[in-house]
């Protein structure tokens, strides 16, 4: 696997820095997931549970190995930092400033292992004005910019409905974490990469960007539709919706033929994506008055013999159901039969691992400290004054 031999570190909660390390594992890195040994992350109390154990900590964590130290005691942090002058990458998303509290930090582990690279997630990042407060998914949305623009127009404040920035935080820390080890591979030495949620919420907003960059125009909610092209979102069906995307000539053509509506080809409001959009109030119906009498199945099938970019709106019933995922082998079991999503990186010769659900509180401890020199009775005495 592309991380074969990296073994990484991480003191993680919930979301942001368990979803980096994640990825880190599904490439194939040692992931030793560091808890307190009173409870360990909050997730493992989150439901549904199945057997006792939480459903969405046994996803977000496969493939990881838990070892259960408390770094608050000096023997948890003794045998922390002799885990960390092992290990190749560590990932944490603490409060800034917690783990410099507990004499963990970066410049306190680099001295005696000047080869690892430190990742930092946070809502606002390790510095700034806004460093020291709480930043949940939520927050970053907020101050994002992203709720702002999320939700139908004229409506009130509506949030993503995965935690996004979460997410994107913890992609945009692997993805770091990846680079900074192939920098390593030339210089040597290890660095600190420091990623928020704030930041990784405001890196998304290209089009909004351009808009406002070029005009001064702040955008808002525009439902499903397109910051400035026309016809691109959803419409109504006589039993659900279809989104399409009819933005190119060949496509738009290709939607009034489908539709009954070659009329419109050749009316001035509608000549191109562009006017198409300032005159989306117009458009819009237009389509529907067809659509609205239509079944979604009916009309994908004869989009997609035209060519038009189209997609029925799909449940979560349906996706993790549907064919054009089970056919790829996207959805996958554990070892232990929990099913599990699957990585959208695909490599033609080292593919990602596959292997157990989040694993049992505290199931690794032993053997992790055993591989960097604790004896059998320093293992006992260590796990045994914690329990």
């Amino acid at each position: 696997m592309p991380l074969d031999g990296i073994t990484v570190l991480e003191v993680g909660v919930f979301m942001a820095g368990p979803y980096a390390t994640m990825q880190l594992a599904d490439l194939g890195a040692e992931v030793l997931k560091i808890e307190n040994p009173a409870g360990g992350d909050p997730v493992r109390q989150a439901g549904p549970f199945v057997d006792g154990a939480s459903s969405p900590f046994a996803r977000l964590n496969r493939n990881k190995k838990s070892v259960a130290l408390d770094l608050k005691s000096p023997d948890g942090r003794a045998a922390f930092r002799r885990l960390a002058d092992h290990a190749d990458v560590l990932v944490e998303n603490l409060r800034p400033g917690a783990m410099r509290a507990l004499r963990l930090d970066y410049e306190s582990l680099r001295g005696t292992n000047p080869r690892l690279i430190y990742a930092s997630a946070s809502g606002w990042g390790q510095d700034g004005p806004l460093a020291t407060l709480p930043g949940l998914d939520i927050m970053a949305q907020a101050r994002s910019g992203l709720m702002s623009i999320t939700g139908a127009a004229g409506g009130g404040p509506a949030k993503v409905g995965v935690p996004v920035c979460d997410l994107v935080c913890g992609l945009y820390v692997a993805l770091a974490v990846t680079a900074a080890l192939r920098e390593r591979d030339r210089s040597g030495e290890g660095q600190y990469i420091d990623v928020s949620l704030l930041e990784s919420g405001v890196s998304l907003a290209v089009w909004e960007a351009g808009k406002y960059f070029a005009t001064g125009e702040v955008g808002g909610p525009l439902g499903t539709a397109h910051q400035s092209q026309a016809p691109y979102q959803a419409v109504r069906c006589a039993d659900g919706w279809l989104t399409v995307g009819a933005i190119t000539p060949k496509t738009w053509l290709g939607l009034c033929e489908v539709l009954g509506l070659q009329a419109l080809v050749d009316d001035e409001r509608f000549s191109d994506a562009y006017r198409r959009k300032e005159n989306v109030t117009e458009l819009i119906p237009l389509i529907e008055e067809v659509t609205s009498k239509q079944a979604v199945a009916e009309l994908v099938a004869a989009l997609d013999r035209a060519e038009v970019p189209c997609a029925p709106i799909s449940d979560y019933g349906e996706v993790f159901t549907a064919e054009a995922l089970t056919a790829r082998g996207f959805l996958w079991d554990t070892t232990d039969g929990v099913r599990q999503l699957g990585s959208p990186m695909r490599f033609s010769r080292t593919p990602t691992q596959r292997n157990a659900a989040g694993p049992a509180l505290g199931a690794d401890t032993r053997a992790a400290l055993r591989a960097v020199g604790y004896t059998n009775d320093e293992v006992d005495e260590l796990v045994g004054g914690q329990s």
